[in-house]
């Protein structure tokens, strides 16, 4: 990559436009942890929130004045001032001052339709409101970002109008100008069509951005078409989430731009910390990384065609359209009954450097998968259980513990009252025993709380693990309530994720095994991430 190429820049928005997205909030707390992990990636604006809507957000720049940012600059969020008062007399202008951050974004009205019908003012009073509040705040040391909302709608139905807003903006000191899909509902060869029509009114491409919602599912597309037809500054959230279906998904669009259009986003080295970020950021917003997202799910360089595997183990490129490293992700190998002996020699590797695939050991352990997924065990989705079977079938594999006697109990107290569960459980390790007893939302949870209480004493940190994600599948349906159930529990002790499998005819005791499992896995690799084995 060319040092001396166009440099892209990058705003995330994650804690602003990102906490509208359904199911998504943030402490002041949680602000100030995303804001780090940001600015150790390297972008170059966190937009942080609106002061003027909350008191979280404004407890919030009063933390974040004590921030030492190496990469980064914070952004207040804020309108236009209103319809009718002067800047210096607007109150959320003046708490964007307030907030003393370097930058500041101005969201002002692009389609006539909102001009007239939304805030119900004059297009020119509306003009007006553009650039008074934009040169207020220049006047005040402000670096200005401003967000044309609702600027391609507004291309659509009134395009004089709609770039003259542009010109109100730049005319009163505009630093950048964000072309917005505020609705989601554009194309790509719609957003080139307005970046360039905004370009020939501007004639600032240095100067112009855009800002695109996924709510047709085209928002990295048009981020990439909005830069190929002259845009150097994106504005989006790390992983995608955000009001309605979402933002741009950063974590897609700059891998995207370095790798493949060969331009600079962040600073050198920091591409390659783009997996680990994603995942902390998620943790903190509790929110689940899509397996299938590009270059950061834990899918996106996952093979399980025997064909597949055997391809990439020559040649990488054959089935890989990047290194993986390039992004912090790692290849995956899933094994199931259409895998090869390559997939799962590759995985057993990881202990043995010295087998290969026509190692005996391989042959038995291939038989023995075939055996186990026909009887309902599904390793693809379980990494970590079928690692343990792999150091069992080495010689590598030590017990831990062992539950001497558990017991689990549900009740309802009344006919509308939710389930009340408890469990109690006897482990033994080392030659010692422990008893703990837990309560829970659920008989799982119960036994899952009652299981790491009596643990930790011998294996503190397991204080930091818990479960995201359970999972029930029904084998066979045919046999009515005698079926067979296969449990999948995801488990993360805030850094790393893995998954593990049990299968029964007893809930519960799928459920004690897939428990078993992953908590062994947590003590026996000390790094229990599978997504990156």
């Amino acid at each position: 990559m060319n040092g001396n190429q166009k440099r892209i820049e990058i705003l995330d928005t994650t804690l602003r436009d990102g906490a509208q997205g359904e199911g998504v909030s943030f402490s002041a707390q949680d602000k100030v942890a995303i804001t780090q992990a940001l600015d150790a990636l390297g972008v170059q604006w966190i937009e942080a929130g609106n002061p003027g809507s909350n008191p979280k957000d404004l407890e919030f720049f009063a933390m974040a004045t004590n921030l030492k940012l190496e990469n980064a600059k914070l952004v207040a969020f804020g309108s236009t001032r209103k319809k009718g008062v002067k800047p210096a007399e607007d109150a959320h202008l003046q708490s964007l001052l307030f907030a003393e951050t370097p930058a500041v974004a101005i969201f002002g009205k692009s389609w006539d339709l909102h001009v007239t019908e939304i805030i119900r003012a004059s297009l020119e009073e509306n003009l007006d409101m553009i650039s008074e509040t934009i040169a207020f705040l220049k006047e005040k040391g402000r670096f200005v970002i401003y967000d044309a909302e609702h600027f391609f709608d507004g291309l659509t139905a009134n395009r004089e109008y709609a770039l003259s807003t542009l010109k109100a903006a730049l005319s009163a000191g505009a630093d950048r100008i964000a072309l917005c899909d505020t609705n989601g509902g554009g194309f790509p060869d719609a957003i080139t069509a307005g970046v360039t029509a905004a370009l020939q009114t501007l004639d600032s491409a240095d100067k112009l951005g855009i800002h695109v919602h996924n709510d047709c599912g085209m928002a990295t597309a048009s981020a990439i078409a909005a830069v190929r037809a002259g845009c150097s500054h994106i504005q989006g959230t790390l992983l995608g989430f955000g009001e309605r279906c979402g933002n741009a998904a950063l974590a897609e669009i700059i891998p995207n731009i370095e790798l493949k259009m060969e331009l600079r986003c962040l600073p050198r080295g920091k591409l390659e910390t783009l997996y680990g970020t994603a995942r902390q950021i998620a943790e903190i917003a509790n929110v689940a990384v899509p397996d299938a997202m590009p270059y950061i799910g834990a899918s996106a360089f996952s093979h399980k065609a025997g064909m597949h595997t055997d391809g990439v183990l020559k040649t990488r490129r054959s089935f890989e359209h990047i290194d993986p490293s390039a992004v912090g992700n790692g290849r995956r190998f899933l094994i199931s009954e259409v895998g090869g002996r390559a997939a799962v020699a590759e995985r057993v590797r990881k202990f043995a450097p010295e087998v290969t695939k026509d190692s005996p050991v391989i042959a038995s352990l291939a038989a023995k998968l075939k055996r186990l997924e026909a009887e309902g065990w599904q390793f693809e989705g379980a990494d970590a259980s079928f690692e343990k079977i792999v150091r069992q079938e080495l010689g590598k594999y030590q017990s831990l513990f062992a539950i001497v006697a558990y017991r689990v109990a549900s009740e309802h107290s009344t006919p509308n009252a939710g389930a009340y569960s408890h469990a109690w459980v006897k482990v033994l390790v080392d030659g010692l025993y422990e008893i703990a007893a837990a309560e829970g939302d659920g008989p799982v949870n119960a036994l899952d709380a009652a299981l790491r209480r009596a643990l930790k004493r011998f294996y503190p940190e397991l204080e930091q693990m818990r479960l995201t994600d359970y999972k029930v599948r029904v084998i066979d349906g045919r046999a009515a309530t005698a079926a067979k159930v296969r449990v999948l529990i995801e488990s993360t002790d805030g850094m790393n994720t893995w998954t593990t499998v049990g299968v029964s005819t007893d809930i519960i005791d799928a459920s004690r095994a897939a428990l078993v499992d992953s908590i062994e896995y947590k003590l026996i690799t000390g790094e229990a991430c599978w997504t990156t084995s």
